[in-house]
């Protein structure tokens, strides 16, 4: 009996420790940096720390800058919405990002981010701007 119970908490403790992308609630949650409301599924972003949980940000930049001030916590995932599919999280450290002053983003960095090189590519050059990868693109931000 020992043993059964002592499994079921084990593996309590492991669902609920589970390091995944979480929902974020467009409309309702604030971004943890700049305590906006998010509503943009274009420009939203995640941080999942080591125990699975989520930080949620209105904008790339935010999440950028919160992640570079909070830098003692260890992150799991850098997620981040691709611009082509509103709302999909992908993996911010694989994204290819585009600053565009033609294309606004909620704090006015102008920031978006692309699931590949090509997509980014495509939307550059309709809307012409620069495209970083994602040590680059955190430079430029925190600098």
């Amino acid at each position: 009996m020992k043993a059964l119970i002592f499994s079921v908490i084990i593996t309590f403790l492991l669902i609920s420790c589970e390091v995944n992308p979480q929902p974020i609630n467009y409309g309702n949650d604030a971004c943890e940096y700049c305590q906006m409301t998010i509503v943009d599924r274009q420009h939203a972003s995640q941080l999942v720390n080591t125990k699975g949980k989520a930080y949620n940000f209105d904008a790339i930049e935010c999440m950028i800058n919160y992640s570079k001030e909070n830098n003692g916590t260890a992150y799991e995932l850098y997620l981040i919405n691709d611009f082509d599919n509103p709302g999909a999280l992908i993996d911010a450290t694989a994204a290819v990002y585009l600053i565009s002053p033609q294309i606004s983003s909620p704090m006015g960095a102008n920031l978006s981010g692309f699931a590949s090189e090509e997509a980014a590519k495509q939307v550059k050059e309709k809307f012409k701007g620069d495209l970083f990868n994602w040590k680059a693109i955190n430079n430029k931000i925190t600098k």
